[in-house]
């Protein structure tokens, strides 16, 4: 189901974008993804906080970059039980706890997390802000994905932190990881909540740092690649095939990375 109204503990529940030119990037995706955006912020605001939506329900944000000297980034959300408390169990792990946890307005409570291969996350304590309400349909996110190099290390923090399980898989490109929510036994592979790509070998630039990838879905990604570009978007990675869709990696106009994603038409009866 597409629309969403609650996330469980562990589960991603949100992005946003932040980055300095906020207002170009809105533009860029709005385009792109069919958004419609409202700015949240009162106008003696310094900063921008754009909510996006599709069918007037929230699907992400773009906002002002809020740490300073970060580069324009999209930002993955874990939904959490006790924001507090995950922060703690990140820094007992070998995490770096970059801002801690604070109220947003009545919204939630959050906090932002580095974790030990240097990828950047946040956490997430709902109060009136849920998450996405809608995902898994064109527009909306499909799908989180920590890329790193620090593989060893990253399995275990991301349990320690969520209680998180991995599963392994062998992809035609090398190895795979899917994560899963606590549990007992050998997980379910459709219960992924989201992935782990291993920076293995050359073919990854040899400065590109640690960090969550997040993935959105098109109905049709050749022509979703072919606008992005005429909007101003640069293509990184250009279409290609997996077991999970066809996917393209682009840097959008202000110099975040994204992915666009094709999802599988589902199986008829």
């Amino acid at each position: 189901m597409s629309e969403r109204d609650s996330y469980e503990h562990g589960v991603p529940c949100w992005v946003d974008h932040a980055s300095e030119s906020p207002a170009s990037a809105a533009v860029f995706y709005s385009e792109l993804l069919g958004w419609t955006t409202e700015e949240t912020m009162p106008p003696e605001a310094t900063a921008s906080y754009l909510i996006a939506r599709l069918r007037e329900r929230d699907v992400a944000a773009i906002s002002s970059q809020g740490l300073e000297g970060a580069p324009p980034a999209w930002n993955t959300y874990v939904a959490v039980d006790d924001a507090d408390a995950a922060a703690e169990r990140a820094s007992a792990a070998g995490g770096n706890v970059l801002a801690p946890p604070f109220d947003v307005f009545d919204a939630g409570r959050m906090a932002v997390v580095q974790d030990p291969g240097g990828a950047v996350f946040s956490v997430w304590q709902a109060n009136r802000h849920r998450g996405a309400g809608i995902v898994n349909e064109p527009g909306a996110l499909a799908w989180n994905e920590l890329t790193t190099r620090a593989v060893d290390t990253s399995l275990p923090f991301y349990a320690a932190v969520f209680g998180w399980r991995s599963a392994a898989l062998e992809m035609p490109a090398g190895r795979y990881f899917t994560w899963h929510l606590a549990g007992d036994g050998e997980p379910d592979p459709q219960s992924a909540i989201g992935g782990l790509m291993p920076m293995d070998g050359d073919l990854w630039p040899s400065d590109l740092p640690a960090h969550w990838m997040t993935y959105f879905a098109v109905s049709d990604l050749d022509a979703s690649t072919q606008l992005a570009t005429t909007l101003g978007g640069l293509v990184a990675v250009a279409p290609f095939d997996t077991p999970a869709g066809r996917i393209a990696v682009l840097n959008d106009p202000v110099g975040a990375a994204v992915s666009l994603i094709q999802l599988p038409a589902p199986a008829q009866p």
